[in-house]
């Protein structure tokens, strides 16, 4: 049948494309450490309940409830291990806006990427390998690449961890500076990730539009889940209303930038995997601003 075609698609980025969509996420990543402060981290250890919770949603429950959709959907081999790739991948850089958007705690939002984004570093190369090697589906695709943690470890420090601690280097040394140029600092990697990801989504354009059709009710699911854990992972833990909605938020939003990095920089750009990240990418912003649409329509305890 020819949907299987979609797990032998290689999506065509040559290695000056990968270097430079690296940069790119080094640069988002460095827009977005210049905004962070030590006391974004300290909120934790003062109030670590509500963090602890989202983190637990983010990089344990995901994860292991991703694996349990992918067995009992049964997408295509290279849709599954995109599905667990997304899932390893720590929160959006759009989750603080949508957490706006939606009434939900801020600062929350802001610690939780924060410390996800170093968590990261170790929890992304660890639940891709493990949820990835336990499905009798994808597991062979991570023998044939030898997918080794460690190498993707360095991967995720380089474009994540290095990028996290000039920036906040930045911002503590030279304030003035970092408060000048933190703006357009944003908007220009941002422009510029757009620009490299469209040239790569242009290059490959008829496989896109012939299989992103068998990937958006998958991507719709899960994304409803993420949601779900979050929102629901906060209720059960007895969280305020706004931490709820913020480790929704959190946990609903991925960094799919990351997530295509790995693909193309680990799975030569499988092509089931490259467009269930991609869609993601787009999907999410959809699901959030429809998130923050409901949760306005919901008065928060206290409101009236």
């Amino acid at each position: 049948m020819e949907p299987v075609l979609i797990d032998q698609v290689r999506l065509n980025f040559n290695a000056a494309g990968i270097t430079i969509i690296n940069a790119a996420i080094g640069l988002m990543m460095l827009g977005v450490a210049l905004e962070l402060k030590k006391e974004d981290f300290m909120r934790i250890v003062k109030s670590p309940k509500a963090p602890l919770i989202g983190l637990m949603a983010q990089f344990v429950l995901l994860p292991a409830f991703t694996f349990l959709l992918v067995l009992i959907i049964k997408p295509h081999p290279s849709i599954a291990l995109g599905m667990i790739l997304v899932a390893a991948c720590p929160g959006g850089n759009l989750s603080n806006l949508m957490t706006y958007l939606s009434n939900g705690n801020i600062a929350l939002s802001i610690s939780m990427t924060a410390v996800s984004t170093v968590v990261a570093i170790i929890m992304t190369p660890l639940n891709l390998s493990l949820w990835g090697s336990l499905n009798p589906d994808t597991a062979p695709i991570l023998t044939k690449v030898s997918l080794s943690p460690a190498d993707v470890f360095v991967t995720v420090f380089l474009i994540l961890g290095i990028p996290l601690v000039a920036g906040m280097s930045i911002g503590h040394f030279r304030p003035g500076f970092a408060l000048k140029v933190k703006k357009p600092f944003k908007i220009f990697s941002l422009i510029f990730f757009i620009i490299i990801v469209s040239g790569a989504l242009a290059a490959n354009f008829q496989y896109f539009i012939k299989y992103v059709g068998i990937v958006m009710v998958a991507v719709f699911i899960h994304n409803a889940l993420a949601l779900n854990i979050g929102y629901w992972s906060g209720r059960l833990a007895r969280l305020d209303e706004k931490d709820c909605r913020a480790v929704c938020i959190e946990v609903g939003i991925q960094n799919s930038a990351l997530g295509l990095v790995l693909v193309f920089s680990f799975f030569n750009g499988l092509g089931g995997m490259a467009i269930v990240v991609a869609w993601w990418g787009v999907w999410h912003i959809i699901a959030g601003l429809a998130a923050a649409g409901i949760f306005n329509l919901k008065k928060l305890p206290g409101n009236k």
